[in-house]
């Protein structure tokens, strides 16, 4: 018989919180103790073994798509496997999907980005509904009678799976539908059509025609689409089921088959007189769904940066556990290189998004400002640098990283999709030049951002100094290179101020000079050992 040895115990019934200093130490200073009891709480479910099961059984077990039903009627139902239920009871039960908006108070959306963050690292599919009707909100709000009818569905914590009229459930969730197959992302391209049938007072009710080529998580209550009128791209709210309880013409043509993200269902739909409310200002859909864009995006970041902090806990696990060449494989000069420069790049990662969740718990222009900027460029570069983080974390574990049993698998083909999903690279990257150059406060707003850390470290300063010589914001095609530049300046800011300083010098010294961008090449006196150490997932 085999005997297994040298192999590392799983990492398994651990507290995803507890256990990520960088998290406790950044919510800590962001909005304070108070939310740390919750998130010990949800940290110590989600690193459960058998949570952890349920997020590997959602992805191996994908939904399936019911369009008719044995007599041939039209039923456009998707299922999924129990173990996606099981991940969405849990996100919904902590308010993933509301609490900023249902028990606002100082904090609440910091206290449910590092939620969210630590929901990413076990299952991100279902991170996709919980995301949408989060963002959902603030369109809503905007709405009163409609704001009256569906938010306390919204703000409910009970999961409720069922498929039936929303006004019969005990909860809702809202997804939205933007993009068309001859589009994309040039959502003034869009094709479908609506047509005033019906009003009632304030109320105005369309028939919609057309398609939309991805709508996730389909079995969503109701959905955010965008459908011409005489006036022009125009936001609708469409229920899955009609006000007088049929099933609206929501026609799912097929799910697609996804590299990744597998344990959620990704639609192309066809609306045929399909039943759906105006919400907002006719002709301005765009901005209407932008804004629950914006909050999506946001967690594009946040998930990625969630992602990141799994990865590197694998890779730093195996690292510890696993002996080489009569050493364990840490202790390899090397490795730990490659290890330290992940668990910097994660760090930088994962104070960032905090960072900028905290601007949506602010008010005021220069808080406004910050969001308008640094959401789309976070985005851009945090989630540019996941597959690649991502690739050198699973080479940590060598043939196993491959193997679809060990989650790093899953963890490489997720992280492109937060890249794509809800505006590409160059989607974001554009958008932070409009925002520059609409915002008069934008450049005042980021220089104070950074200004007290550019004083305290030359590095940072000069590389302000070299980026604002060599890169021009009316140039589109250094757009790019100017949004990385100026994330890479922010994350040392953040690192400079609040991260130990080995943590902040071996960021200063390899992101900002001109090196290759490898991970792994951290020069000489950088503290690696006490990097990875720091940033070890279960301290002994």
């Amino acid at each position: 018989m085999i005997e297994v040895t040298n192999q590392p115990p799983p990492l398994e019934d651990y507290n995803l919180f507890e256990s990520d200093g960088v998290l406790r130490q950044a919510v800590g200073r962001e909005i304070g103790r108070e939310a740390e009891t919750g998130l010990s709480v949800l940290g110590a479910r989600l690193g459960a073994a058998e949570t952890i099961a349920l997020g590997s059984d959602a992805n191996r077990n994908p939904p399936v798509l019911r369009a008719f039903d044995r007599y041939g009627h039209r039923i456009d139902e998707v299922d999924f496997h129990p173990s996606w239920h099981g991940l969405l009871a849990l996100a919904m039960e902590a308010g993933l999907h509301c609490s900023p908006w249902s028990e606002p108070k100082p904090g609440a959306h910091v206290a449910r980005a590092a939620g969210a963050y630590m929901l990413a690292q076990i299952e991100s599919g279902v991170y996709c509904p919980i995301s949408m009707t989060y963002g959902c909100v603030p369109p809503l709000l905007r709405v009163p009678h409609i704001a009256a009818e569906w938010l306390p569905r919204v703000f409910s914590r009970t999961y409720d799976p069922s498929f039936r009229p929303a006004y019969e459930k005990s909860s809702a969730l809202i997804g939205m539908a933007m993009t068309e197959n001859q589009g994309g992302s040039d959502l003034r391209a869009n094709a479908t059509q609506a047509k005033l049938y019906a009003s009632d007072g304030e109320r105005h009710f369309y028939r919609l025609n057309g398609h939309k080529w991805f709508m996730s998580a389909p079995m969503c209550d109701a959905f955010l689409v965008l459908a011409r009128t005489e006036a022009g791209p125009t936001c609708f709210l469409v229920p899955r089921w009609t006000p007088d309880g049929r099933r609206n013409a929501i026609h799912i043509r097929r799910l697609k088959d996804k590299l990744g993200n597998r344990s959620n269902a990704s639609s192309e739909v066809e609306f045929v007189n399909a039943h759906g409310e105006i919400l907002g200002v006719e002709g301005r859909g765009i901005p209407t769904i932008i804004e629950m864009g914006n909050y999506t995006r946001l967690d594009c970041a946040i998930g990625t940066a969630g992602l990141m902090r799994q990865a590197l806990a694998q890779a730093i696990h195996h690292a510890q556990h696993r002996r080489t060449f009569q050493k364990q494989l840490v202790d390899h000069p090397l490795m730990t290189n490659v290890l330290a420069d992940l668990a910097i790049e994660s760090e930088a990662a994962t104070l960032l998004a905090l960072r900028l969740a905290r601007a949506y718990d602010e008010d005021g222009e220069a808080a406004n400002t910050f969001r308008r900027v640094v959401t789309p460029a976070a985005k851009f570069w945090i989630c540019k640098r996941g597959p690649t983080f991502a690739a050198e974390a699973m080479e940590v574990l060598g043939g196993n990283g491959y193997v679809e049993e060990f989650n790093l698998a899953r963890i490489y083909r997720e992280m492109p999709l937060n890249s794509i999903w809800e505006g590409s690279a160059n989607i974001m990257c554009l958008d932070v030049l409009r925002a520059i150059a609409r915002a008069p406060l934008a450049v005042e707003v980021l220089t104070d951002e950074m200004s007290e850390a550019a004083s305290a470290d030359r590095r940072l300063a000069q590389f302000l100094e070299r980026m604002r010589a060599a890169v021009t914001i009316s140039d589109e095609s250094q757009a790019r290179a100017f949004v990385r530049d100026l994330v890479i300046a922010l994350q040392a800011s953040l690192l400079i101020r609040h991260a130990p300083q080995l943590v902040a010098d071996g960021f200063c010294a390899s992101r900002l000079s001109d090196g290759s961008g490898a991970f792994g090449a951290l020069p000489p006196g950088v503290d690696t050992r006490n990097i990875v150490a720091r940033a070890a997932p279960v301290m002994d």
